[in-house]
């Protein structure tokens, strides 16, 4: 079966963890130990987030102000080879010593006028306090809300249409390799009026993008691994319940958090409408149980051709 894991930001940079390097590998040297528990049975594919490092790279980038600061496009190519590679490396040594593995820097087509341009939505980098997000936003020109007991900056988070190396992921893919890609949803570029290739100043959700992928690469189930063991009506509050499965159709028209567990939910939905496979949304821990479907939420559809991605 070939499955494609999309590993959270946050389960590698764990929420409100000083966003250390040493604290980074750790964790993703315990993603590796889980990813292993069903890649040496199954062809992997691994997208990650990159909210924590991209906001980290950005604030580090302002230090030096004799230069202007890098754009998110830059900063988001920086993020995937720096967590591209800690995860290869953990990977290759946990993974059978034959196993090959490669990490592709990779770019996600988007539209110029989408209107998420005007309406940021996507939290990058530490949490803070409402007052220092507050005074941070003042000084900085940033866009903040609420994520969860804190506040984060947020950037635009553009719809994913087209992942530019998804014919040279399913030759690795289809080779036997295990690729790590689509690093933080992949760098968003657009094409300009000459047709060509261009950076823009957003980060893209990379679980939508995992899904764009993971349709696109042929993959069997869509495992969207987070920091929860699983989709919750009325999360937060003292009448939440746990979700064991929805039907994408129905679950395209639930309401969940914008900033977190939404686009899960609509990314999972998309794969599920697109192909007729199985989505799950669950804990990293649970790994194998996501891929068996004892654990998580999974998302199911009737549906199987060609279904518009949302």
């Amino acid at each position: 079966m070939r499955i494609l894991v999309a590993l959270g930001g946050n389960a590698l940079l764990r929420r409100g963890q000083p966003m250390t390097a040493d604290n980074q590998r750790a964790n993703v040297r315990i993603a590796a130990e889980r990813i292993k528990e069903v890649a040496v049975d199954h062809e992997v594919v691994v997208a990650h987030g990159n909210g924590p490092q991209v906001g980290l790279l950005a604030l580090q980038s302002t230090a030096y102000q004799e230069v202007g600061i890098y754009p998110l496009d830059v900063l988001g190519a920086e993020s995937q080879a720096m967590i591209g590679y800690m995860i290869e490396q953990e990977l290759g040594n946990v993974m059978p010593k034959e196993q090959q593995i490669v990490t592709m820097i990779t770019m996600t087509v988007v539209d110029a006028d989408d209107p998420a341009f005007d309406n940021p939505t996507k939290p990058i980098g530490p949490v803070y306090d409402k007052e220092t997000a507050e005074k941070l936003a003042a000084e900085k020109g940033w866009s903040i809300a609420a994520d969860g007991e804190y506040y984060r900056r947020v950037v635009a988070s553009p719809q994913p249409r087209n992942i530019v190396e998804q014919k040279a992921i399913r030759q690795l893919v289809d080779s036997g390799v295990l690729v790590v890609c689509a690093g933080g949803g992949g760098i968003p570029c657009v094409f300009d009026e000459e047709g060509n290739l261009h950076g823009v100043e957003a980060v893209i959700d990379k679980d939508l993008a995992s899904a764009e992928l993971a349709v696109r690469a042929g993959a069997d189930l869509l495992v969207i691994a987070t920091d929860v063991d699983g989709v919750y009506e009325n999360w937060g509050t003292p009448d939440q319940t746990f979700i064991k499965e929805m039907r994408a159709e129905d679950a395209l028209n639930a309401r969940f958090a914008a900033g977190s567990m939404g686009p899960k939910v609509r990314a999972a939905c998309n794969f599920a409408l697109a192909t007729g496979k199985r989505a799950v949304i669950g804990s990293l821990e649970d790994i194998r149980g996501l891929v068996d479907g004892t654990c998580g939420t999974a998302i199911v559809s009737d549906s199987s051709g060609d279904v518009e991605l949302h």
